[in-house]
Formats: structure tokens, C-alpha cells, sequence
């Protein structure tokens, strides 16, 4: 498992944040979503490699990266300064402008990175999400049992904390075999990884905040940006689980491809097989559809 990738831990002057790095050619940054860490690429970033050059990073507060002090806004934790961290860590790599994917949490990262940096990002791909605004308004009981850490950690400190801190096991389990994909796709070890990444207390806390500031910064950044008239300019991949809410929930809008086409011109994509954790459950599939759209013309 990335075994012809260097490991890199890259100072941003904000964070340090922990990469993977590996390939030749554009450069390609992977973002992984929770309860994850870098590792739910493993499957795909080596196939990438083989026609691009591949860093999975792990966001600030995930994984082995750092977890900066927050503030009573959370802002340290808005998807705004983990696009930042992206922005600085890839520059410190030697690259200007970068493709990125994005899954989950970090599918959030990958499109605010569009909207706050377009001069550097090329093309988008946002796996299984709608942008955060959009989610939060037709926000209903479906999201809050269904999706329970949208709500749940969101909730002031110390009772996420405290809930996360004594049973990483169960949220785990829960998350990985409760949203549409089945537990067998995660190796014992990938789950184990998961599971100690969310037993450090600082970890733990930053995890929080980053849902904190995405029930609060989070949208207001949004809507600022479409009050603004501010848009994604770049291609945009959308792919999302054909068994999963995206299909279900927004249907009645035209899909999720309907929602990213408010944000975006140029928005393309698809239902894929599997439940929400589909990176790691049709890997092949998943690296087929990202291959095809970062390797189109225009990449690069």
C-alpha cells in the first residue's frame, strides 16, 4: 500500500500538513473525507500515478497531520483555511495550478480551493457531496438521522468531544457500515487506521471544529459567494453513489448534477455503483471516471 510513494510532511507556516506523493506529469491532489484519512485512496492514487503526478494529502485536524489551535468562530477549521493549507502545501511541492478530487469532507475543501483560488485550480472532481449551503437548506430529518455527524459534532464543546473520545470504535463502524457500502470493504487494518485517527484528543477536537465551522462559516462563505455572483470556473467531475441520498434526496431538482450546474458552466457526471464510500468500493470504476476527466483536453 503506497509503497512507490514518498512520505512527506510539508510546512505550510498554518499547519503541517502529511502527503503521499508519487507519478510524473499534472499534478493531481486527492482529498479524502470522515472518518477517513489519506489511506481511502490507496486503491486509486497508484493507478493515477501511472499518467499523473499524485499527492494525497491529509487535511489539517485529520490523519498524521497537524491539528492548529481553533477559535470561538472555528474559522482555522473552515473549509476556507484547509483550501488555504492545500494552496501553500502544493506551492511548497512546485506546483502553481493542480486538478483535485475530492470525497465527503474533502470534496467541501476541493470546491471551496475553486471558488477561493481559481487562478490555481484546473479542473474539479467533488465525490458524493452537494456544496454545504445547498445541504444546510434542504437540510430535514433524512440528513440529521442519516448523516448524524452534521448535526452531532457539530454541537458545542465538550460533548462531541467526549462522545468521539469513548467509542471511536462505534463511529467508526457506524459511519463505514451505515451509509450504503458494505463493512467488507474496509480491511481490518484500513478500519483500525481509522479508528486510532480519531483517538488522539486534539484530533478529536479539530475533527469538531471542522464540523462546527461547516454548520456555521462554512455556509455563510457559500452564500456570500452566490450572493456575490461568484462561481466555480473551472470543469467539474460530479460522481456520487447511485445507491446513496444523492440520488434519492434532490431528485425532485434535477439531481446533484442540477445543484453543482448553480455553481459551475462546465459540470458533467454520474451515478456510481456502491454506497457513499464508492472510492473505496469500485476503486477501478472511480479511477476509470477520474482518468477520463483529469486526462481529457484542457488538463494540465
Amino acid at each position: 500500500m503506497f509503497e512507490q510513494f514518498q512520505a512527506i510532511n510539508v510546512d505550510t507556516g498554518d499547519a503541517g500538513i502529511f502527503v503521499r506523493r508519487a507519478g510524473a506529469g499534472p499534478a493531481v491532489l486527492l482529498l479524502h473525507g470522515f472518518p477517513q484519512t489519506h489511506l481511502m485512496w490507496r486503491d486509486i492514487a497508484p493507478v493515477l500515478a501511472e499518467r499523473f503526478t499524485v499527492i494525497c494529502a491529509d487535511l489539517r485536524g485529520y490523519g498524521r497531520s497537524a491539528c492548529p489551535a481553533s477559535s470561538a468562530d472555528h474559522a482555522p477549521y473552515a473549509k476556507r483555511a484547509m483550501a488555504s493549507d492545500m494552496v501553500a502545501m502544493m506551492a511548497k511541492l512546485g506546483f502553481t495550478s493542480f486538478m483535485v478530487a475530492g470525497h465527503d469532507r474533502g470534496g467541501r475543501v476541493a470546491y471551496r480551493l475553486a471558488l477561493d483560488h481559481p487562478d490555481r485550480i484546473e479542473k474539479l472532481a467533488v465525490l458524493d457531496i452537494v456544496p454545504t449551503a445547498d445541504a444546510w437548506d434542504r437540510a430535514d430529518a433524512r440528513l440529521a438521522l442519516g448523516y448524524w455527524p452534521w448535526s452531532l459534532l457539530a454541537q458545542p464543546e465538550p460533548l462531541p468531544e467526549k462522545i468521539l473520545a469513548g467509542a471511536a470504535d462505534a463511529i467508526v463502524d457506524n459511519a463505514l457500515g451505515g451509509w450504503g457500502s458494505p463493512p467488507d470493504v474496509f480491511p481490518a487494518g484500513i478500519r483500525q487506521a481509522y479508528v486510532d485517527a480519531l483517538r488522539d484528543p486534539a484530533h478529536i477536537h479539530a475533527i469538531c471544529e471542522e464540523y462546527r465551522a461547516a454548520a456555521t462559516l462554512d455556509r455563510d462563505h457559500d452564500r456570500a459567494d452566490k450572493a456575490a455572483g461568484r462561481r466555480i470556473a473551472c470543469p467539474v467531475l460530479a460522481l456520487w453513489s447511485g445507491q446513496g441520498a444523492l440520488a434519492e434526496w434532490y431528485a425532485g431538482e434535477g439531481g446533484p448534477l442540477a445543484l453543482w450546474r448553480n455553481w459551475a458552466d462546465d459540470v458533467r457526471g454520474r451515478a456510481v455503483s456502491g454506497g457513499h464510500f464508492f472510492p473505496e468500493e469500485a476503486p477501478g470504476q472511480t479511477a476509470g471516471a477520474l482518468i477520463d476527466f483529469f486526462g481529457a483536453a484542457g488538463a494540465g
